[in-house]
């Protein structure tokens, strides 16, 4: 019995051990639920991040998005600020002059390569206008420093320097080839007066205000063409609103200065009506709000529509935002005399009525500055359209022996005089004028070597004279329409686009937000796209400024 136990005991004692030793069974009875069999066990449960490390993570994103962001946006305002060094005037290249600094000529100066030409600028204005947004600028949406460019921007980014003369060109000898100008700023020094010869002109001077010699229009109304224009009907428009808040005035008073008249039916008379509703609404109902119910907008145009630019669909679609915001649209209403405290109509029926107003806006239409005249006066034979110069199908001047061009509003082409016609004008002739350069460079080239021996140069003449016939060929200037745009208020704009074979109408918020982020995109830096947008959003959240300077 003894020995039995003995023997037990040593095999226990000489019972191998385990290679691996069990340790998630206790685990696994302990997960058990009874329900199973004793050896079942549960998934283990998923991994559930913090409440706090998901928002690190999140802020930790958007830190770095914002910090790369601001860092990029500020190297290209920096490059844009400090423009590095530029070739001085070439006295080999010939003497490129541009008269003027809107839509033609910018469009001319950002494509252009100026390393081909010695460039000079004269316009009276040293910046470019962003003409499509003035009507903002006349009511308080936008700063009037926010759609103006200085020119000098624009050449200070050249390759070589280019001179900017704030002057207006008062005559133009196309036989001498040379443009004289004075200064008409404030204050002048010793010199006001001086002429400058060229090899070629870019006549870019644009049009003023054609004002069909109706009486009372200079001395009564407002126009919109000019930045110092939107700035004057924003304070004559403040003006009226102080003087119908006086003590003691009229029903009727109230009423005559609170009437706007805006004459054209065009983009920028219904732009203007569109901005002076979104002024009433948003802003004059909060500051004033005895005045806000007697506040008139009445649109006059003489054609029987407005926008005759854009698809029928478009223009009831306008007439009924119009009439949704209560602005008054006369068509077939001719203006006959504007007055002091009144407009003088001639309504549809031919009968003749005294409206009165406190502020009428001219937005009807341009003519021909007199130099433009001046210079079609020099060639009698050739230049016979009243509505301006006359080119041929490369933008040079009919009679001028190819050394002037002439593009924008000062011409008179089968195209709407609008800033994407000057614009398409500018970039192609900055094409045109590369190729003559090249072209000139080719001819000299050519003269050197006539007085080489033939046998050495015969190959290189024969080379140069295949790139000469190339360069004669110039192709013709040929618009393509991008589409009209307009805004009409109450955060709607209606867009007139080409689509494949036929056009794309459409209006509404969708379109008013299109119409924005294209305004945007075709402004031409980037400190006035950030400018125009920070305006808007103040706008939005502190509305529309209603001091008076």
């Amino acid at each position: 019995m003894q020995a039995s136990r003995v023997r037990v005991l040593g095999r226990s004692l000489v019972k191998p051990r385990p290679s691996v030793l069990p340790h998630f069974q206790p685990t696994r009875r302990l997960l058990s639920t009874g329900t199973g069999s004793e050896g079942a066990s549960a998934p283990p449960p998923p991994y559930k991040s913090s409440l706090w490390k998901r928002f690190l993570q999140t802020t930790g994103t958007i830190t770095l998005v914002t910090v790369a962001t601001g860092t990029a946006f500020y190297y290209f305002a920096q490059k844009d600020r400090t423009p590095g060094p530029q070739l001085p005037h070439d006295p080999s290249k010939k003497t490129l002059v541009i008269c003027g600094s809107g839509w033609g000529a910018t469009s001319l100066l950002n494509s252009l390569d100026t390393e081909d030409y010695n460039v000079i600028v004269v316009s009276p204005k040293n910046y470019f206008l962003f003409t499509p947004l003035l009507p903002s600028v006349a009511v308080g949406t936008l700063n009037p420093r926010s759609i103006i460019q200085p020119t000098r921007y624009v050449t200070r980014h050249k390759k070589r320097q280019v001179t900017v003369i704030e002057a207006s060109a008062t005559d133009v000898d196309p036989v001498a080839k040379t443009v004289t100008f004075a200064d008409t700023s404030e204050i002048q020094g010793a010199v006001s007066n001086t002429t400058i010869p060229f090899d070629y002109l870019v006549f870019a001077v644009g049009a003023e205000v054609q004002t069909f010699n109706i009486p009372g229009v200079r001395e009564h109304a407002c126009f919109m063409k000019e930045l110092e224009d939107a700035e004057k009907m924003q304070r004559h428009f403040m003006d009226c609103l102080e003087s119908a808040a006086f003590p003691g005035q009229t029903p009727e008073e109230i009423r005559r200065l609170l009437h706007m008249v805006v004459v054209g039916g065009g983009p920028t008379g219904v732009e203007l009506s569109g901005e002076l509703h979104d002024f009433l609404e948003e802003d004059l109902r909060s500051w004033y709000p005895e005045l806000s119910e007697s506040v008139r907008i009445t649109l006059v145009e003489a054609l029987p529509s407005v926008l005759p630019m854009f698809s029928k669909q478009l223009i009831d679609y306008t007439e009924s935002t119009f009439k949704e915001a209560k602005i008054d649209i006369l068509t077939k209403t001719m203006v006959k005399e504007v007055k002091e405290k009144s407009v003088v109509l001639q309504m549809p029926d031919k009968s003749i009525v005294e409206v009165p107003c406190g502020l009428v806006v001219w937005a009807a239409g341009n003519t021909l500055r007199k130099v433009t005249r001046d210079l079609m006066a020099k060639f009698p034979q050739e230049q016979t359209n009243r509505r301006g110069i006359t080119v041929d199908e490369c933008l040079r001047m009919v009679g001028a022996n190819g050394n002037i061009f002439a593009i924008g509003d000062c011409t008179a082409t089968s195209y709407a005089p609008t800033a994407q016609v000057a614009s398409q004008e500018g970039a192609y002739l900055a094409r045109v004028l590369q190729q003559i350069a090249k072209k000139d460079e080719l001819e000299a080239r050519l003269k050197a070597l006539q007085t080489a021996p033939e046998a050495e140069v015969q190959e290189e003449r024969a080379h140069v004279e295949k790139r000469l016939a190339k360069l004669e060929k110039i192709r013709p200037f040929k618009y393509s329409h991008q589409g009209s745009l307009a805004y009409i208020g109450s955060d709607r704009a209606i867009a007139d686009l080409p689509f494949f074979n036929g056009n794309l109408a459409t209006g509404g918020v969708a379109t008013f937000l299109f119409w924005r982020s294209a305004y945007l995109t075709t402004l031409f830096s980037l400190r006035n796209r950030t400018l125009v947008a920070t305006d808007w959003i103040k706008v939005k959240l502190f509305g529309r400024d209603v001091s008076r300077e």
